[in-house]
């Protein structure tokens, strides 16, 4: 197994936003600006890290049939580190902006996920280091679309003013704004992917929407 190869997977290769389409709910709620979708995949991060170590060291211990609820428990210890860490040091503005979705980490797919396929499998190291990937890019992906849509509603970057005289698109504001921006950045990706397939003299396939990546069911 190569170590450098589960830290950068998060990264493109199992992006958990842009390719495994995980995480949905914060990625459209959180990403209005680039400020706000850096401290979501910030907390995200830190606990894939530390919930994925717990988990790889405790793995062995837990029954089968209660996994899943034991999972939920570790994962909801530091989500609750996360939010004591957040009321204590970060800006009020920023845990406005964040709200529910900080305490709705401990249900997060993304987290829940490598814990039961990654996590529940192998060594604290490697475990830790696949959390670190997958929370790297579900931050990068997060503010790639905060970046994008701040800069188009109201000309500005984590709040610094680009251009004073922009004129503001009030849709990236809103829900819908976060879909056509995601599915902009979806479409970019398929193309260097096709292009990328055609120089190979493949053909290349979107992956499918379904069960393969979970296993949370046991199926």
């Amino acid at each position: 197994m190569s170590v450098f190869k589960e830290f950068v997977k998060g990264l493109w290769k199992e992006n958990p936003v842009l390719v495994l389409m995980l995480g949905m709910c914060p990625t459209l709620a959180v990403s209005t600006s680039a400020k706000s979708a850096l401290g979501m995949g910030i907390a995200t991060t830190f606990v894939l890290i530390g919930s994925n170590a717990v988990i790889s060291l405790v793995r062995k211990g837990i029954p089968k049939k209660v996994r899943i609820p034991c999972y939920i428990v570790i994962i909801a210890v530091f989500v609750s580190i996360v939010e004591m860490l957040m009321e204590a040091y970060a800006p009020p503005e920023l845990n406005a902006a964040l709200g529910i979705y900080i305490p709705l980490i401990v249900v997060n797919c993304i987290v829940l996920g490598r814990a039961e396929a990654f996590a529940s499998h192998n060594g604290v190291f490697v475990s830790m280091l696949d959390g670190l990937g997958m929370g790297f890019g579900f931050t990068l992906a997060l503010m790639a679309l905060g970046a994008v849509r701040e800069f188009i509603a109201a000309g500005t970057l984590f709040e610094m003013t680009l251009f004073p005289k922009w004129e503001p698109v009030m849709l990236m504001k809103f829900p819908a704004g976060a879909f056509i921006v995601l599915a902009c950045f979806l479409g970019v990706m398929n193309y260097f992917r096709q292009r990328k397939a055609a120089r190979e003299g493949t053909v290349y396939t979107p992956p499918e929407m379904d069960c393969s990546r979970c296993h949370l069911c046991g199926k």
